[in-house]
Formats: structure tokens, C-alpha cells, sequence
């Protein structure tokens, strides 16, 4: 465990974050600033009874109960800025005030993330006899976790409160590094009737729970035996889950709404992608599709008067046919997805690895969601980001997968700051958290040379033309009035390969291992 005397450095990282995110208070923000304005609205002004009936905005409540108390309760600090933020039909009402009380409310509730990255950082060894603060795991990981450009741009200037979500995940996380699994448990069922999102991870919590808690003795030959099942954490585990869910869809259930409540949870006449693709599977489907139909059209093979709109790239959201390819459905995705993680979950039941197997499993659950799920938006990369980050301090190879993931999921949220003023932002923070992830994991992990592969390192350099590319030639050619998506589907595509060769390359680690490991003494 890190010394207890050598955190003083911590608070100035922390308080260091909380001050740039205050920079960004007048920037450039999405249409999620109009959606949590609006949520602020509807908890506030209307009673819990119409909380999910409610729709004069396009932007109706779709996050589960608990993130519905949650926006009730900023509203109570809301109203003390600008009361007509909270009226309901008050659509995009973006006040000075209005502004700066959202933009202060993300800053404040990312102290659950602040104090979580404390925690985690306390899970990581330390090297010994190291007296540079600045070489310390604990240090590198909090900077990792504090300054994530994924978050700052996210949150603090496309709008969304990701990091106090991540905050309750990371507290789980380490919680189960810590051996603390009741308080692990607890920790992540709130988190779930939070954003029902982290239901991508809920396999690997569960296996992971019921084999390493449930069952408190190992045979020899590792099988798993009723001799060793313990009920009585199970009824502990069983009842947390129940506890938790039932104070949050209690008092829709009592009104006969859970229906109507799922139904917001769990939109699938959304489209298979998302406004904007995210880097995984369907976006290569789709290209391929694409690729098939205008060969088919040039070789005659196909009528292209017969294909159907190629909405898929029309960069809205909405449901479309494939033209060549089998199209896809939500039952597909959700087969594709279970069949991605099977692997892992099936490894830390019959060869458990500790909470660090267990760490593995949550990001190739994380991973497989994000690279087969349904509509899954592009922000959700960082679900598999910032817990790699752990890892990355601790294993020479870990750090080498989270180079390549970092690099390629945080490029793929360039799309999302489009406007002019946000350019050089966005390119400068990117820049100084790759620059230090990679000066600062080589130093940490230093001895053997580099910790990219030659061809790793040949892909992420494309990625500088791809930016060159987007950013600054496609602007000023004719093709941006004519194809205004083709930036949109090249990031999508070039990152995708390496979310999928990350994503593989973690398979083969986890699956690799075949004893519970501690992290090698750095």
C-alpha cells in the first residue's frame, strides 16, 4: 500500500483539475447542456407521478430513478441562480447564470471522482526506496485519473456529469481491490440505478462476486464445490442489490410506472448507431456494407435505384437497412455482445485470478459492450479507459494496451467539439496527457526498450494524419459540402481498429494467466 505520509501532493493535483475545469465555463457545450437543464425542469416543477410521462422536450428523462433524485436535488441549489431555469417549457434556455450553475454543479460533484482516485491510488504498490514523488505509481495513476482528457472534454466542455458517475465505479473498483466486497457491491448497484449504462460490466461483478465471496475455499484441482458455498453472503450480497433497486423503482412500482419507466431505460427503436459512430464493430459493418453496395452499383451487379438511403451516414439518429449485409437488430447486438464476454466471465469463474482477474474481466466486459451493443455512444470508451489505467501502473503490458486504447478512444471524441474556438483545446490537452502517459508509464516501466510494438506504434502515427486530415484539410476541400459525414466515418473506422485490436490484445492477457497473480513488485 502507498506510505500514509507521502500524499501532500495530492490536494495541488486535484485542486490543480478543478481549476482548469473552471476554464472551460464559457465554452462551446452540446445539446446535453439543453437535456440536464430540462431534467432539472421536470423533477423540479412537476410531481414524481410525471417525472417519466413528461415530454414538451425532445429530451425526456431516460436515466434511472436514483439520477432523477440526483437532478432534484441540484435543482434545490438551481433555483438560487436563475428560477427560470426550471421551468419546463423554457427550451435551450441557456442563461449567464443558468450557465454557470451547471457548468459549477459537474466541478463540485466530481469530488465522488476525486475521492475515488485517492482510493485507487492507495490500491497500487509503490516502488521501493523511490523518493521521487513524480516516479511514484500512485502519482502516475493520479494524473491518469485527475487530468483523463476524455473526462475534461466530455464533462467540462461537451456537458455531462461522467465523472461523478465514474466516481461511484472506481470506489467499487477499489473497494474489491481492498477486499471490501459488501462495500463493492453497494457502491455499484447505486451506480447502476444511476446510469443503467454500467449494466456492460454487471457480468463481471456478478460471476466475480458470487465465485470469490460466495464460495470462500478452493479445492486443489480449482473446481468449485457446494462444500464451500457460504448462503449467508449470498443473502448479504442478494440483499444490498434488493435494498438499493427497491428504494429507487419502489416508488414508481407503487404507481404502476415501471413500464412506462423501462420503456424511457431502454430505447431500442433507436438506430443500431449512434448520431455520430462510435469506434467499434457495426462502424467497420457499416463501412463494409457501404463498400460492397458501390462495388456491387460499378460492376453492375446492383441496381442502385433498388438500395435503400444510405441514412446510416446522414449522421442522425434513426433506424436504417443495410444495403448488401444482413441488417442488424437489437437481439443481434445483444448475442454479439454475450458471446464477447463469455470467455472472460467463464475464466475468473473456473480459474479465478483475484480482484485484478476481476478488473480484466470488467474491462473486456466494457470493451465487448462498447464494441457489439446497440447504439452505443462514443463516450462510453472511457468506461474501459479509466480502469485500464490501474493497470497500466502496475504491468509493463497493460501499459502498452492503455497507450493504444487512450490514444485511439480520446482521438475518437474529436468529433464531438466541433467549433472553431475549441480546436486548439482540445488538440493541447490531448497532446500534454499523451505526451505525459507516454513519458511517464516508459519511465515507470523503464529497462526493456519501448512499450509499443513497431506496428502499434506505425498505427498510432496514423493517427496524426487522420487529425491533419479532418481537422484541417477536409474544412477547406469541396467534399465538405457534398460528404459533410466523411470526417465523422473515417475517425470512426481508423479508431475502430484499434478499440478491436486493444480489446483483442486484453483477451490474450487475461486468458493467458493461469493463477490468481499479484502485481509484480515495480
Amino acid at each position: 500500500m502507498a506510505a500514509a505520509d507521502g500524499w501532500s501532493w495530492f490536494p495541488a493535483l486535484a485542486l490543480g483539475s478543478s481549476l482548469l475545469k473552471c476554464l472551460f465555463i464559457k465554452s462551446y457545450h452540446s445539446t446535453d447542456f439543453e437535456v440536464h437543464r430540462n431534467w432539472l425542469a421536470i423533477t423540479h416543477s412537476l410531481p414524481v407521478s410525471r417525472w417519466y410521462h413528461e415530454n414538451t422536450s425532445e429530451w425526456t428523462l431516460d436515466y434511472p430513478p436514483l439520477f432523477a433524485w440526483f437532478e432534484f436535488g441540484l435543482s434545490q441549489a438551481a433555483r438560487h441562480f436563475d428560477r427560470n431555469m426550471l421551468v419546463v417549457e423554457n427550451l435551450n434556455y441557456d442563461s449567464p447564470a443558468t450557465v454557470l450553475f451547471q457548468r459549477l454543479s459537474v466541478v463540485f460533484t466530481d469530488v465522488v471522482f476525486i475521492f475515488a482516485a485517492r482510493e485507487c491510488c492507495r490500491c497500487v504498490q509503490e516502488q521501493k526506496g523511490c523518493r521521487d514523488v513524480l516516479s511514484r505509481p500512485s502519482f502516475v495513476l493520479a494524473v491518469l485519473l485527475l487530468w483523463n482528457f476524455g473526462l475534461l472534454v466530455v464533462d467540462h466542455v461537451h456537458f455531462q456529469y461522467n465523472g461523478f458517475l465514474f466516481g461511484f465505479l472506481l470506489l467499487s473498483v477499489a473497494k474489491h481491490l481492498q477486499s471490501q466486497h459488501l462495500q463493492g457491491a453497494l457502491l455499484f448497484s447505486v451506480l447502476l440505478n444511476l446510469k443503467h449504462i454500467y449494466l456492460y460490466v454487471a457480468p463481471a461483478y456478478g460471476v466475480y462476486l458470487l465465485r470469490s465471496y460466495c464460495f470462500t475455499q478452493d479445492n486443489t484441482d480449482g473446481s468449485v464445490r457446494w462444500r464451500s458455498f457460504r448462503p449467508l453472503r449470498l443473502l448479504a450480497l442478494g440483499s444490498i442489490v434488493t435494498s438499493v433497486c427497491a428504494l429507487s423503482f419502489g416508488p414508481f412500482i407503487a404507481m404502476g410506472q415501471l413500464p412506462q419507466v423501462l420503456s424511457r431505460l431502454f430505447p431500442f427503436k433507436r438506430g443500431l448507431c449512434h448520431a455520430y459512430w462510435a469506434p467499434n464493430a457495426w462502424a467497420l459493418y457499416n463501412v463494409l456494407d457501404k463498400s460492397l453496395a458501390v462495388l456491387g452499383v460499378r460492376l453492375k451487379l446492383l441496381e442502385e435505384a433498388e438500395l435503400p438511403r444510405a441514412s446510416m451516414t446522414g449522421g442522425l439518429v434513426q433506424e436504417f437497412q443495410h444495403a448488401v449485409l444482413p441488417s442488424v437488430t437489437p437481439s443481434v447486438t445483444l448475442v454479439c455482445t454475450l458471446v464477447s464476454i463469455l470467455p472472460a466471465v467463464a475464466s475468473i469463474w473456473w480459474r479465478p485470478r483475484g480482484a485484478r482477474g476481476f478488473l480484466r474481466c470488467l474491462l473486456l466486459c466494457a470493451l465487448g459492450s462498447f464494441m457489439f451493443g446497440w447504439h452505443v455512444h462514443e463516450k462510453a470508451i472511457l468506461i474501459a479507459i479509466l480502469p485500464l489505467s490501474i493497470l497500466a501502473v502496475e504491468s509493463r503490458e497493460d501499459a502498452g494496451i492503455f497507450l493504444v486504447l487512450s490514444t485511439t478512444g480520446h482521438y475518437s471524441l474529436f468529433p464531438l467539439l466541433f467549433t472553431p474556438a475549441e480546436l486548439p483545446v482540445k488538440v493541447l490537452l490531448m497532446l500534454l496527457f499523451t505526451v505525459y502517459s507516454f513519458t511517464a508509464l516508459r519511465k515507470l516501466h523503464s529497462g526493456r526498450g519501448s512499450l509499443l510494438r513497431p506496428l502499434e506504434s506505425v498505427y498510432l502515427l496514423g493517427l496524426v494524419a487522420v487529425a491533419m486530415a479532418c481537422e484541417v484539410v477536409f474544412p477547406l476541400s469541396p467534399w465538405q459540402q457534398k460528404l459533410p459525414f466523411l470526417p465523422l466515418l473515417v475517425t470512426s473506422v481508423y479508431c475502430a481498429a484499434g478499440v478491436c485490436y486493444s480489446f483483442l490484445r486484453l483477451y490474450v492477457s487475461l486468458l493467458r494467466r493461469p493463477q490468481d497473480q499479484k502485481p509484480k513488485q515495480l
